[in-house]
C-alpha cells in the first residue's frame, strides 16, 4: 500500500518537471498543498497563486485565500470573474459548473502566458473523479494540470501531507459555489445569492462551520452535520427568526444532515453523462 509520504514524494517529483507555474488557489486544503509544495520545489519567484472572486463565492472566502497566500509568503494575484454574465451559469443549468470552470481556466491561461509559466495547476484530487464534476472537462480542454491526481492523492492523503507541512488549514471545511444552494434551472440573481450568503455567514458565526442553506422558492432548507442537530435545535428560535428576517417564509432542518452535492441527486445518470462528455 502506497503511503502518503510516498505520494508526496511523487508529487514533488512531478513538480520538478516545471520551471514556472500558476496555481489556481481557493484557500482550501487541496490547492494549499499544491501551492506550498510548488513554492518549496520551484522557489517563490517561479510560482504565482491566482485567487478568483465572483458573485458566486463570498468576499470572506476570497479575502481569506489572499491572506493565506500572503502568510505563506507566496506571490498572489486576485482576479474578478463575472460568472452571471453567462446565461448557462445564471440559469443554473447542469452544465453551469463546466462554464464556470471554463471561464476560470481561460483566465488562468491568460495570466500564465504573461507570467511565462509552463503550466496552470489546480487542486483537483482523486476523490473528484468519483463525483459529478463537469469542471474536469473544462480543465482538460484548457490543458490545466491536476498534479494531486497525477500523484494519486486522495483527501485523506492531502490532510496528512498538510499536517506534515504544518499548514493551519489542514481540516478546513470545503467551500463551494453558492449556485449549489439552488435547484437546477433556478434563475440566479444577486439578491438571491446575497441572501444565502448572509444566512450561511450567520449560521457559521453561531457555531456551525459546516452548513448549507438550500433554497426551494421561499423555503430555506438548512443542512448541518447530524452531530450538530442538538445544538441547532437549542438555537432554533433564534435561527428561525433571523432567516425569516432575511426574507425566507419557512425554515427547515434537513434530517438527512449535511451532504455535499445534494442538488445533484435529481439528475439522471444519462444527463450527468451528457454533461461530463460534452
Amino acid at each position: 500500500m502506497t503511503t502518503f509520504i510516498e505520494k508526496e514524494e511523487k508529487l514533488q517529483a512531478i513538480l520538478t518537471d516545471y520551471h514556472k507555474v500558476i496555481v489556481g488557489f481557493s484557500g482550501g486544503i487541496d490547492s494549499t498543498v499544491v501551492l506550498k509544495e510548488a513554492v518549496d520545489i520551484l522557489g517563490k519567484e517561479n510560482v504565482l497563486a491566482v485567487v478568483a472572486n465572483s458573485e458566486l463565492f463570498s468576499d470572506e472566502e476570497y479575502n481569506k485565500a489572499v491572506t493565506l497566500a500572503q502568510e505563506l509568503d507566496v506571490n498572489v494575484q486576485g482576479i474578478e470573474l463575472d460568472y452571471l454574465a453567462n446565461e448557462n451559469i445564471s440559469n443554473n443549468t447542469p452544465e453551469s459548473w463546466y462554464y464556470m470552470k471554463k471561464i476560470f481556466y481561460k483566465a488562468l491561461n491568460k495570466i500564465a502566458a504573461d507570467f511565462n509559466a509552463d503550466a496552470v495547476l489546480d487542486g483537483m484530487i482523486m476523490d473528484d473523479n468519483n463525483d459529478f464534476r463537469p469542471g474536469l472537462r473544462a480543465r482538460d480542454e484548457e490543458k490545466a494540470v491536476s498534479v494531486l491526481q497525477t500523484a494519486d492523492i486522495y483527501k485523506i492523503d492531502v490532510r496528512e501531507i498538510a499536517k506534515k507541512l504544518e499548514l493551519n488549514n489542514w481540516n478546513k471545511v470545503a467551500s463551494c459555489s453558492v449556485s449549489s444552494r439552488f435547484p437546477y434551472y433556478t434563475k440566479l440573481t444577486s439578491e438571491k445569492i446575497e441572501k444565502v450568503m448572509a444566512a450561511e455567514a450567520y449560521l457559521r458565526a453561531l457555531g456551525f462551520p459546516t452548513v448549507r442553506v438550500r433554497v426551494h422558492g421561499t423555503v430555506a432548507r438548512v443542512e448541518v452535520p447530524a452531530t450538530a442537530f442538538n445544538d441547532f435545535m437549542l438555537s432554533r428560535k433564534e435561527i428561525n427568526n433571523k432567516l425569516l428576517k432575511l426574507g425566507y417564509e419557512f425554515v427547515t432542518l434537513d434530517l438527512s444532515g449535511f451532504e455535499s452535492g445534494r442538488m445533484n441527486e435529481v439528475l439522471s445518470e444519462n444527463t450527468k453523462k451528457k454533461v461530463l462528455v460534452g
